[in-house]
Parts: C-alpha cells; sequence; structure tokens
C-alpha cells in the first residue's frame, strides 16, 4: 500500500506543476465496476475517485461529487446497482478540493439532494474554490459555485432512514476535511466504518509560518490522534489508492465478502501517514 501512497503524491507534485484541469490522473475519470461494501454501503466512484452511496428507506445519502465530468459515471453507477439517482436526498463530501466537490452543483441541479459541508469548508465551496487557503489563486482548480444548505461542525450526526453518520473534522490537507464514521450490519454483525478524508500533505504545503493558515501543523497533529481513536472494522477513503480498493474488489469478487474488513490496514495507513507529516514537519522547521 506504501506504493500506492507514493503514486498519489507524485500525482499531487505533478499537478503543482501544470495546469490541474488538463492534467488530472485518467484514473480520476476511469470507471470501474460500482460493489456493495456492506449493510446498506456500496461504492459509485470511479477507478481512483472514491464516492459512496448509503441507501435507507427515506432515500439515500451520496459522499464526495467528485469532478464535474464524475457526475455522469457515479450516476450511471448509482444506477447499474438499481437504485434510482434521484433518490439522492443527502450530499456530504470529504473535503473542498475540486476533485472530491466540483460536482456538487450538478449532482444537486438534478436530484434537489440538500448539500452538508464542514464549516471551515463551507467559504471554499461556496467561492468555487476561491478561498482556498493553497490554491485560491490558481483558476485550474476553481468549480461551480455550491450552496450549502446545512453547515456542519465537528460531531454533528447526519441521519436519514435509520442510517447515522457522524463528521469528524480531521483538517489540515484543507481546514474542513471531514472524516466519516458509521455502522452497518453484515451477515449479523456490526461493522465500524472509517471514511477516511485526507492526512496527506499537498506539495507546495508550507507547515511553519503559514500566514494563510497559521495553525495547519497544530490540525494535522489532532488530526492524527482523532484518527488513532476511531474503532475501524471496514478502512475507506476518498481516494480508492488509501485503502487499496482495487485489489480488496478483485478479492471480494472471487467470494471473499470480507475483503473490505481491514483493521490492521486502517492503523497501518494511519501510522505512515503520520510518519510523513512528521518528517515533512521537521524539514519544514530546519528550511
Amino acid at each position: 500500500m506504501v506504493k500506492q501512497y507514493a503514486a498519489l503524491l507524485a500525482w499531487a507534485a505533478l499537478l503543482v506543476a501544470v495546469p490541474l484541469a488538463a492534467q488530472w490522473p485518467a484514473s480520476w475519470t476511469t470507471p470501474i465496476a460500482p460493489h456493495h461494501i456492506a449493510g446498506n454501503l456500496y461504492y459509485v466512484g470511479g477507478d481512483d475517485l472514491a464516492s459512496y452511496l448509503i441507501v435507507t428507506p427515506k432515500g439515500n445519502i451520496l459522499i464526495n461529487s467528485s469532478m464535474v465530468e464524475s457526475v455522469p459515471l457515479i450516476r450511471s453507477s448509482v444506477e447499474q446497482l438499481g437504485f434510482r439517482f434521484s433518490d439522492t436526498k443527502i450530499l456530504l463530501i470529504s473535503h473542498a478540493h475540486f476533485d472530491h466537490c466540483a460536482g456538487s452543483a450538478e449532482i444537486k441541479r438534478l436530484t434537489g439532494a440538500k448539500y452538508y459541508v464542514m464549516d471551515a469548508d463551507v467559504p471554499v465551496v461556496e467561492s468555487g474554490g476561491k478561498a482556498d487557503f493553497q490554491y485560491g489563486s490558481d483558476k485550474a482548480t476553481h468549480f461551480p459555485v455550491t450552496k450549502v444548505d446545512r453547515v456542519l461542525h465537528d460531531g454533528d450526526a447526519v441521519r436519514l432512514g435509520g442510517t447515522v453518520l457522524t463528521a469528524h473534522l480531521t483538517a489540515g490537507h484543507t481546514r474542513g476535511t471531514t472524516t466519516w464514521t458509521l455502522d452497518e450490519t453484515e451477515g449479523g454483525r456490526t461493522l465500524h466504518v472509517v471514511i477516511v478524508g485526507s492526512p496527506n500533505v499537498n506539495p507546495g504545503y508550507k507547515l511553519v509560518g503559514n500566514k494563510a493558515y497559521p495553525q495547519i501543523a497544530a490540525d494535522y497533529e489532532r488530526t492524527f490522534q482523532v484518527l488513532k481513536t476511531l474503532p475501524c472494522d471496514v478502512f475507506l477513503g476518498a481516494h480508492g489508492g488509501y485503502y487499496g480498493m482495487k485489489e480488496k474488489l478483485i478479492r471480494w469478487q472471487k467470494g471473499d465478502k470480507d475483503a473490505f474488513i481491514d483493521p490492521e490496514g486502517y492503523r497501518a495507513y494511519i501510522a505512515e501517514r503520520e510518519q510523513a507529516f512528521e518528517k515533512e514537519l521537521k524539514q519544514a522547521a530546519i528550511r
């Protein structure tokens, strides 16, 4: 899995150097088979940009609209699973970067879903990316302005049709990066699901003396403390590469219905990302 993290960071470095809209990885908009994960939870994203559908008797919850170009893919995935895209009642995101939220305005238009966003990311979403501390001046990272219907705060619950998700503020990557947790029942077992927002330090981020985001390092430190306390059976994330999605999907397709249960992988991922952050922070301190 370390190779997958390295590949993601290599792409991030490339995107800093060239216009984002023209150079995103092909995997971001490449379809992959939508699939069941556990209970009422399904994967409806692409080959790497992750989107999740939670089905309830009162309508459905979608996590991550991804890019504008991703919306037809997400809709097709939902419908391939036998659900109606128009039944999407609530739209959530992991964080306010264009590759996870640019499609939100279109999804709201198509479904009438209510858009819930963590408080610190609301200015970025409602400015179409212009208020982002790192990328605000880069037009290539901008996206359609989208109105937020409910402002979330750390620890808030999102409820629909018997499903309860908890929003955990895990800031640093953006000010409002959100890790989602919920419980799903599968095979008579209650499984704790964690959908990691992002603990990554992007190339170009300034961890020391950042006038645009003075508390960035402290936020990352708090994020790792939070992530380490979350009980996790099913490990998911904003990118499929975070949790080895494609490899687990192959196992699932071969009959391993526990393929997505990976508490050890979750702990290893968090530990590796924390070590990477601490290394970057030490380097920043001596620059």
